[in-house]
């Protein structure tokens, strides 16, 4: 009977597999068809679990095709060989980085990666620009003795491929368990009345900090029963402006047309509101 397993290798990169009369559990290291060749992950999740994480990553993957499943459990030797070869990919990277001074490239070389029968060497990779780099793979071939793959990544890639701790005190999120790397824009920052100050939103790869999205539905739908900011209201005291509102501690601030400020929690707003203008929150300016 065919199963679905969802197989994690070197970093956060993970891919989907049949399993066929075998059984394996998670935890479990296997080999499973590659490119070209073999490779052995790790079992992280069987059945409907992995159908799930399958479906919640970037554009759903669909089922595996057929002849990608795990061919057999791993046994001691190929985790022993494993584990030499993830120690042997440091002098890979060293080595790398040398050619890519040698050839003047503009480029950061950020993680290799065998596949586990050594017919390809993944090297992963940021820049700025656009980079040409076939001397290099042909030079990286002849030092290495495989097929060479130069994958460029971005900056948010490349936090997730190396991991690390985010401000918040726990590892990042990116590399753990997010699914997929959104876009997060300066608006949600807004949204939330947070800091704009770049070193207080964002995260170990520069960028906008990927949890500025997890709260951020919870604040549209808590701003909704507030009156926007600038929005003129009819009052007990007459025309006011609202300055700011706070969400949490549910109140708003009002200004009048001479300067006057003041606080008022929302419920006593609203009974203002539709006492001076029979409206949920008077006119609009």
């Amino acid at each position: 009977m065919a199963g679905f397993a969802e197989v994690g290798f070197k970093g956060n990169r993970k891919d989907y597999f049949m399993v066929r009369g075998l059984d394996v559990t998670p935890g479990d290291y296997v080999v499973v068809q590659a490119d070209r060749g073999e490779d052995v992950g790790l079992v992280l999740a069987l059945g409907t679990v992995a159908e799930r994480k399958c479906s919640a990553s970037s554009g759903g993957c669909g089922v595996p095709e057929p002849d990608r499943q795990i061919v057999r459990q791993a046994g001691s030797e190929e985790i022993s060989r494993l584990r030499q070869m993830r120690e042997d990919e440091a002098r890979v990277r060293d080595e790398t980085r040398s050619q890519v001074d040698r050839h003047g490239l503009r480029m950061k070389v950020t993680e290799a990666e065998w596949q586990y029968d050594r017919k390809k060497l993944t090297i992963y990779f940021t820049a700025d620009r656009r980079v040409d780099f076939r001397e290099l793979v042909r030079d990286l071939a002849r030092t290495f003795r495989t097929r060479i793959e130069l994958r460029q990544i971005g900056v948010r890639d490349e936090s997730a491929l190396l991991g690390g701790v985010g401000r918040c005190g726990r590892e990042l999120c990116c590399s753990t368990w997010l699914p997929e790397l959104k876009p997060v824009s300066l608006q949600l920052a807004k949204d939330q009345d947070l800091s704009l100050n770049p070193a207080q939103i964002s995260g170990c790869c520069g960028r906008l900090m990927c949890c500025l999205q997890y709260e951020h539905d919870a604040y549209l739908q808590a701003r909704r029963r507030f009156p926007r900011e600038g929005r003129q209201l009819r009052t007990a005291r007459g025309e006011e402006r609202v300055v700011k509102v706070d969400i949490w501690s549910e109140v708003v601030t009002l200004r009048d047309d001479e300067g006057d400020r003041r606080t008022v929690t929302l419920s006593d707003l609203k009974k203002e509101v539709k006492e001076a203008s029979n409206g949920p929150f008077g006119r609009r300016s």
